[in-house]
Formats: structure tokens, sequence, C-alpha cells
């Protein structure tokens, strides 16, 4: 297995402020690792708390409720060549408040809030002393839940899955921001590639609005072709409007030395169709997030997740989808490999809210332990308050046993010839599917950096 430069300590649980899941020492300040040699450089740290937070808490003690971020505050802000776009022609070039104007429009659209349940406004205007015993109680996410769902215009419901702050950092940071609007009937395809740049932040801000029965297929490429170190990511907005069909396809081929950050969220009209693509291959520590309101009946989210966790890398996801509207479905599939000591949390929420009679949703993990030194965190979570609907999770995680490792190794395989077969099958697998050729290359940089020979045994 190649050796390659430091990971970037860059997140830490929310419960131990001190103590962050790379090694670092300090909250507020560290010492950045080396990049090919050269002295190690300072820098005063921006935290960026309540990152990929669950929406209901669990347990404390299993330290995934959130995660902190940490980023230097002497990023600069990366040229605007880095983040390159194809296929965003005139027809389909949005003005820039697109995104909100059509959020806003939502309102006439959904006028009428939550149906009546227990708990509503209703149930809380008749407490007296003589019948507060007979009003239901709620725990402080129900009494937000039903805030949201009773007075929060679709606008105000809107919500990307890493949290208001890494939002508000991205936009803020962002390199470049992008509006596709594509028209009713339309179709159209869009690559935005983000590539790092050394000591700078490169992010795209990607705002979506498909139109009734339009058709959009995104491609967006985060990748690091020069060696540095710095912050690569992406935040994306969609408005998918009555039967639109949107294709989001993420590839992040960064090495170690960079943090990645990928920040999503969606609005589904009626019938709506969305389908999210997340290959997570390298950088050192990467965080996905993904919000959903399913608030058109019959809409659909469908999200399937890639990822590779090799050395000490840290990976940390966050998927959240509400269903609000009558027979919503969504279906939420992951499938990791985990070497060295690499660490990952995977949080995935399915909010059956009170009224999506009907709705389905159903989320699967599968993850493979290839060395005894990971940390695995998975916690999958349904939360209902409805009767008709449907709700199934489930995980399977897999160990190498010793007595295969035992008949690899009678073969000539050690321990890290061992993961590096199951890194290079993640890797090949993603080659095979890469979504054009400029995508594919990157998957082999990536490949020839991490095991030897990959490029050669590919071909």
């Amino acid at each position: 297995m190649k050796q390659t430069t430091n990971t970037p300590n860059a997140f830490t649980s929310s419960e131990l402020l001190q103590c962050d899941v790379s090694g670092a020492t300090s909250p507020t300040t560290r010492t950045k690792g080396t990049r090919g040699g050269s002295e190690p450089r300072d820098g005063v740290l921006q935290e960026i708390g309540g990152v990929n937070a669950m929406p209901a808490a669990t347990w404390g003690w299993l330290k995934m409720n959130q995660t902190k971020l940490e980023l230097s505050d002497e990023l600069a802000a990366a040229p605007a060549e880095t983040v390159e776009v194809e296929g965003l022609d005139e027809q389909i070039h949005g003005a820039a408040d697109a995104f909100d104007a059509a959020m806003d429009a939502m309102a006439e659209r959904f006028p009428e809030r939550r149906a009546s349940a227990p708990g509503d406004a209703a149930d809380r205007a008749r407490i007296t002393p003589e019948t507060e015993l007979d009003v239901p109680a709620t725990s402080v996410y129900q009494a937000g839940a039903i805030k949201l769902e009773e007075e929060l215009s679709p606008a105000e419901a809107f919500e990307t899955g890493m949290g208001e702050a890494a939002y508000a950092y991205l936009a803020d940071h962002a390199t470049k921001h992008i509006v596709i609007d594509v028209p009713a009937y339309g179709r159209a395809t869009v690559t935005v590639r983000v590539s790092g740049v050394d000591a700078a932040a490169a992010i795209a801000a990607i705002d979506v609005v498909a139109r009734p029965q339009a058709t959009l297929d995104l491609q967006i490429a985060l990748d690091s072709p020069v060696t540095g170190e710095g912050v690569v990511g992406s935040v994306l907005r969609v408005c998918a409007h009555e039967y639109a069909t949107v294709n989001v396809t993420c590839t992040q081929t960064l090495d170690d030395s960079w943090i990645a950050l990928d920040d999503t969220g969606l609005f589904l009209d009626e019938g709506a169709r969305v389908n999210v693509q997340h290959t997570v291959l390298g950088a050192g520590a990467s965080a996905t997030g993904l919000a959903g309101d399913l608030l058109g009946d019959t809409a659909k989210v469908t999200i399937d997740t890639d990822y590779l966790g090799a050395r000490e890398q840290v990976r940390d996801f966050n998927y959240e989808l509400r269903h609000r509207g009558r027979k919503t479905e969504c279906e939420i599939d992951a499938n990791g490999v985990l070497t060295g000591t690499s660490k990952k949390v995977y949080r995935g929420t399915i909010d059956l809210v009170h009224g999506c009679k009907g709705a389905v949703g159903t989320e699967r993990e599968t993850v493979l332990l290839a060395n005894k030194g990971v940390d695995n965190k998975t916690v999958p979570v349904i939360l209902c308050d409805e009767d008709d609907v449907a709700g199934n999770h489930g995980a399977t995680i897999g160990h190498v046993r010793d007595e295969q490792l035992f008949y690899l190794a009678c073969r000539g395989l050690d321990q890290n010839a061992a993961e590096d077969l199951f890194i290079r099958a993640k890797l090949e697998d993603a080659a095979l599917s890469a979504t054009d050729e400029r995508t594919r290359a990157a998957v082999v940089r990536l490949g020839n950096n991490l095991i030897d020979n990959f490029e050669e045994e590919l071909a």
C-alpha cells in the first residue's frame, strides 16, 4: 500500500471538543500536516457546529448525533476558473433568484399546513387546568416538527443536510454561483467540475429549478489534480416541479490532504422524481449531507451512496427525507468498504409525517470492515406520525474473518495486500461506471496514488 500525505484534522465529535477523531490537541488551533515534505503551517481554525445533525437525537454517549467542522480561517478564495461548467446554455441559464422565487411560489400551491392531529394548535387551544392531562404530551422534537408543519411555508421549511451553519459557510465562500432553470418539458445535461487549489476553498453553489415535466442530468465532480491542501465542495439546492425528473451524480476523488464538503437540499412537488448517486472515494475527511422535503403527492427520491475509507480517513454522512405528501416514496442505499484505521458515521432518517398516507420509506446500508482498526457507526432511523405507511430500515456489517486472512496469507497476501484487493474493487467499479472520461481519469489518478499498478491492471 502506498504512503500518502497526512489526513487533515477536520472533524470532531460534538460531545468531545478537546478530542477529535483525527487526533487534534486543541479545538481552536492546530499544526497542519506536512505537504510533500514542506514545513507544517500553523493557522487559526473556524469552528462550525451542528454539522450533519440528526433531526431527532439519539443517546449522547454514542457520539454520533452531530459533527463539528473545523476549517482554517486562512483559506483563500479559489479562482473562478477552478469551477468549470459544461452544458449550461442560455435556454437553461436561470436568473440569480430563480430558486428563491420558485420556492416562494410553492406557498400558493401548498397553502394548507399540517392535517389535524394530536398535539397541534387545536389541541393546544383547549388546554385548561382541568383538561391538560387529556392533551397528548409532545417531546422537544415533536413540538418543533409540529411548528414546522403548521406554520412554515415550503420556502421557510427548506433545509440542506449539513445544517444551517455549514450551508452558510459554503454559500458565503462559494467560488462560483450556478443557476440552472430547465423550462417545462425541456431536457438538459450539465456538468460541474470543482478542482482543488492549494491553501484555498473551491466551492460550487448550484441552484436547480426543474419546471413541470422537465428533465435534468446534473454531474458534479470534486477532484484534486494538483498537490496541496484545502477545501473542495459543493452546495446544491433543487426545486423539482410537478412530474419533473432530476438526476444528480456526484463523484469525489480528492487526495488525502483535502477536505470534501457536499451539501444538498431537495424540494419535490407532485409526481417529481430525484435520483442521487454519491460516490465518495477520497479526501482525508469528507462530510456529505442531504435533506429532502417530499411535499407533493407521489413524489419519489432515490439515493445510492458508494464510499471508500482507507488509512486514517474520516467519512461522515447524514440523510434526512421528510414525507409530507401522500403515496410518496424514498429509497436510500449505501454500500461501503472501510480499511486501515478509517472512521465512518452514517445517519439516515426517514420522517413519515402526519398526513402522508400511503408513503413508503426504505433505507439499507452494507459495509465491509476489512481491518479490526476501523471505527464504524451506523444509525438508521424511522420517525412515524402516520398509521397508513411503511418504513423499512436495516444495516448489514461484514468482517473479514481471521481464517480468510490466513487463507490469503498462505498465498502470499499480507494484511495490506488483502485490503488493497477491496480498495481496488471499489475503485474499479467507480472507474467503470464513471459518467465521462475526465471523471474516469480522476478515479484512475486516485487509484494510482492509493495502490500499486492500479491503472495497468484496470486496463
